[in-house]
């Protein structure tokens, strides 16, 4: 039987994760976080203190990177790197920049290709990140681009970071988000854009609960509202 996928595609801070995580759990489906995945390969080049510019550098520390997902007793994806439990560290603004000028090199990008396809041949999922529906998942039963303007994004992301005791300022977060969706949408390979049949959803003047809602809706119209695989 063919393996339901959902394709979740946006910027930073546009909800992405914590929509995937829900909906995954009502729908019964295997959440993949692959924006944790860059993000792991960005903070490992981070802490060997090789230039995000340096592709021959970052390509020859790419033997060494050990990545696996484990979920724990919510549910919730842990992103482990070599071992190590990095899901706090890799949401650090420094490491998030960082990131995505390391996730642009198409070596670092195939590394990762097979890792996700696989999963997705294995598991009903949904998948979020920059190019699921364009480059990832082509052929995904569903494909939503969820968007909202900077200044939305800018304030979630700022309350996220002081819920964990990051000290920055709302305007840091706002400079560090426009640059990271410069690199992303204008980043030679794998651009972020969306897919020519993707919906676009914008929660900019949406609550949480409203924006799920409007998520659970466009996978009932395309799967039912049937469980998927459980974990």
């Amino acid at each position: 039987m063919e393996q339901k996928s959902v394709a979740l595609d946006g910027p930073a801070a546009a909800g992405k994760s914590t929509l995937a995580r829900k909906a995954a759990r009502h729908f019964g489906l295997t959440y993949v976080d692959t924006g944790a995945l860059y993000r792991s390969i960005g903070l490992y080049v981070f802490r060997c203190n090789v230039s995000a510019s340096d592709q021959a550098g970052v390509v020859a520390l790419l033997p060494e990177i050990e990545l696996a997902m484990k979920y724990d007793d919510e549910g919730i994806q842990r992103m482990l790197l070599c071992g190590e439990d990095v899901t706090d560290a890799i949401r650090l603004p420094e490491v998030s920049n960082f990131s995505s000028i390391v996730s642009a090199m198409p070596p670092v990008r195939a590394f990762l290709l097979e890792m996700q396809r696989a999963m997705a041949a294995k598991y009903d999922v949904i998948m979020d990140g920059r190019d699921i529906g364009t480059v990832v998942l082509p052929a995904a039963g569903l494909k939503v681009f969820l968007t909202a303007n900077a200044e939305a994004r800018a304030y979630r992301r700022y309350i996220e970071l002081l819920e964990k005791n990051v000290g920055v300022t709302l305007e840091e977060v706002k400079k560090d988000m426009i640059q990271r969706d410069k690199n992303d949408s204008e980043r030679a390979v794998s651009p972020l854009k969306p897919a020519d049949d993707a919906v676009i959803l914008d929660t900019t003047d949406l609550s949480l609960e409203e924006s799920f809602t409007a998520l659970c809706g466009l996978i009932t119209s395309r799967y039912g509202d049937a469980p998927g695989i459980e974990r």
